[in-house]
């Protein structure tokens, strides 16, 4: 039977894939005592596909980044969930860092990565409340509009 909050994601229409193997010499998370660390996931969605490519502010929308940073963070859950087997385990979601591929005048990243934001505090309520930081960058892996990285507190 599925725990509360992969029931949550169902009710979500969220279904969380294969998480992505490390494409250098990193793993995707290492967990130390209760603290798991998820290395950053770009905007690949279930078929491997990006979600939004290319610079915000030059040519990618804030709403196309928007749902980028939200598949960012479906992905880290992949992530999550392959390494403590069980999201209910899940004790807090501790902080969110956000990579946006950015125009050089582009100031809207804190808006871009509130997709990923709104998520963990749809699926996790108060829990999924974090702190965060949003950098742009000139440029991400496979011109990704979007990388998100998670610091989680898990039992």
């Amino acid at each position: 039977m599925a725990g509360t909050i992969e029931q949550k994601l169902a009710s979500l229409g969220i279904t969380l894939p294969q998480p992505a193997a490390p494409v250098a010499n990193y793993v995707g998370f290492v967990r130390t005592g209760n603290l798991l660390f998820v290395s950053g996931q770009v905007c690949f969605d279930a078929a491997g596909k990006l979600i939004a490519k290319g610079k915000l502010g030059a040519g990618v929308t804030v709403e196309q980044g928007n749902a980028a940073a939200r598949g960012c963070g479906i992905n880290l859950l992949a992530q999550v969930k392959s390494a403590i087997g069980d999201l209910d385990k899940v004790v807090r979601v501790v902080r969110l860092g956000g990579f946006v591929n950015s125009a050089p005048d582009f100031l809207e990243g804190p808006k871009v990565l509130n997709g990923a934001s709104d998520l963990m505090v749809e699926v996790f309520g108060d829990k999924g409340r974090h702190s965060r930081t949003t950098v742009g960058v000139a440029a991400l892996p496979a011109d990704a509009s979007v990388e998100v990285e998670g610091l989680f507190e898990v039992a």
